[in-house]
């Protein structure tokens, strides 16, 4: 290992000799070289700080809109609750046929956007994730 470390040591040693020994335009051909490699990583790395901020932008955009969704689906979750026991309520004044379409038309429509609502938010869940 340290023969192998010696050996490595001394082929540097040989670039650096050789470096010091090449003309000058060679030495500047060799900086202006590294000069613009080292822009081209520079300009690599501002672009991926633009593309990291602008996917951090996104991420905070979709988790509001998640927790709104979120808030939405509760919401009417608790409408719906609602709904339900006004109707259990009132399902003493209405007459037997009534009380069968109604309430299914109503609870039909919600559980739909309900459900809609739902796969939304699975979708921007998703999104969160990917990002």
């Amino acid at each position: 290992e340290v023969q192998k470390l010696n050996q490595q040591l001394e082929e540097k040693n040989g670039e650096i000799q050789q470096m010091i020994n090449q003309p000058p335009y060679e030495k500047e051909r060799e900086i202006l070289r590294l000069q613009k490699t080292l822009a081209e990583k520079e300009k690599a790395q501002a672009t991926s700080d633009v593309l990291c901020r602008s996917l951090t932008d996104e991420t905070h955009q979709l988790q509001r809109k998640l927790a709104s969704t979120a808030e939405m689906c509760q919401h009417l979750a608790k409408c719906l609750e609602e709904k339900q026991r006004k109707e259990k309520g009132n399902s003493d004044d209405q007459i037997p046929t009534e009380r069968s379409n109604q309430p299914l038309d109503n609870e039909t429509s919600l559980q739909a956007l309900i459900c809609n609502l739902q796969e939304e938010n699975r979708m921007l869940k998703q999104k969160v994730a990917h990002v």
